[in-house]
């Protein structure tokens, strides 16, 4: 019995951190953003796009992530009907000096924008639909 001890400490640790990662991933999070970027204002020059008059989702993904795709979708469909929303798609691999300024650690990672250009919210992982929209909300 004592040589199943570590091995059923480990699988508890490792299952503790799973169900935490799968938690976490997702969900947009305004208390970091808030907290890293401290008002910081990103310009169309350094995204390469218009902003939107409310709100900007900014999207970083990389050319062979499946969630990347299947968040391109959700975010474009959410925008189609609000005017004054844009959306950016910025390829990560392509872009790795803005990756590393506004510390994109996976794809896809979305940052949402007001109308400013301040990050106000960040959901590393695909987002739900009703996460998005309610963050929208919240800013106008």
């Amino acid at each position: 019995m004592k040589t199943f001890a570590p091995l059923l400490f480990v699988l508890a640790i490792a299952s503790a951190y799973g169900f935490w990662y799968q938690n976490s991933r997702g969900r947009i999070n305004s208390r970091r953003a808030a907290k890293s970027k401290s008002g910081e204002s990103l310009s169309v020059d350094l995204l390469g796009s218009e902003l939107g008059s409310r709100a900007t989702l900014v999207q970083f993904s990389s050319a062979f992530c499946s969630p990347c795709r299947a968040t391109r979708a959700l975010l474009t469909d959410v925008v189609a009907d609000l005017s004054d929303v844009a959306h950016i798609e910025i390829d990560a691999e392509s872009h790795l000096e803005l990756v590393r300024k506004l510390d994109i650690r996976s794809t896809p990672t979305t940052l949402i924008l007001d109308g400013r250009g301040v990050e106000v919210g960040r959901a590393v992982g695909a987002p739900k639909r009703d996460d998005v929209i309610k963050a929208l909300s919240v800013i106008g």
